[in-house]
Parts: C-alpha cells; structure tokens; sequence
C-alpha cells in the first residue's frame, strides 16, 4: 500500500520549510508531484512516500557520481 504524507511531513523528513518544498517543485523536474485529490485548488496535496525516497537517493546517487568523475590535474 502507498503511504501518502502531507506537505508538512514532507518538509520534517527533507528537514525544509513549505517554501522550500515549493522552489523544488519549480526548479527540480525530478521532485514528485504532488497528489491532489480534487480538481480544486483547495484540494488537500499529498506526496508518495516512495516517490520521495527515490527521489532522495537519486539525489545522493548523483553526489557520489559528481564527486567521483571530477580530477584534480593529476595532482
């Protein structure tokens, strides 16, 4: 079953604000989608548990990716 958190869970996990958790939305394509129950604006958002922890490790992937390609001139 998909565990579902709310935006204020979201930002305790990510140890963020809500406007942090709204600037990943606009910058980081790869941020999970909220989960709007309702057509409405006003509709409660929820995000993937999941979602989140792959999106978190990928994260982390790409770090230890970035940190391994780059050289030092052969110093």
């Amino acid at each position: 079953m998909t565990t579902l958190l709310k935006i204020a869970d979201v930002c305790e996990l990510l140890k963020t604000t809500r406007t942090g958790i709204r600037n990943l939305e606009l910058r980081d394509s790869s941020f999970p989608k909220k989960i709007k129950l309702y057509d409405s604006q006003q509709s409660p958002a929820y995000y993937d548990l999941d979602e989140i922890n792959q999106w978190f490790e990928a994260k982390k992937a790409a770090r230890t990716t970035a940190a391994n390609d780059s050289s030092f001139g052969g110093v």
